[in-house]
């Protein structure tokens, strides 16, 4: 790590960014002898997130296709649906 007055920086302070960047080794500035700032190389550029997994995964099939058929389906029971519809029709006003 190479130290550097505060002067000299300011005399020298594009340059020294150059170096910074380039070589990737930090300075840090002094003013009367205490340290008041470091310069650092910034982190590399993180992966971008979309297209990170292309060509992992592989489709096999119909992917729009229903999983089970319509038979199989059964989430709601009938008299569950028609409870559901006697209570929507009290809710709108009607008899």
């Amino acid at each position: 790590m190479k130290t550097m007055a505060a002067g000299e920086f300011k005399a020298r302070c594009l340059r020294v960014m150059e170096e910074v960047r380039k070589y990737r080794t930090p300075v840090v500035i002094t003013k009367k002898g205490r340290v008041v700032a470091r310069l650092v190389p910034p982190d590399a550029p993180a992966t971008d997130v979309f297209g990170c997994m292309v060509g992992t995964a592989r489709i096999v099939g119909d992917v729009e296709a229903p999983v089970v058929s319509e038979a199989a389906w059964n989430a709601v029971p009938a008299a569950a649906r028609a409870l559901r519809a006697g209570r929507s029709s009290r809710r709108r006003g009607r008899p």
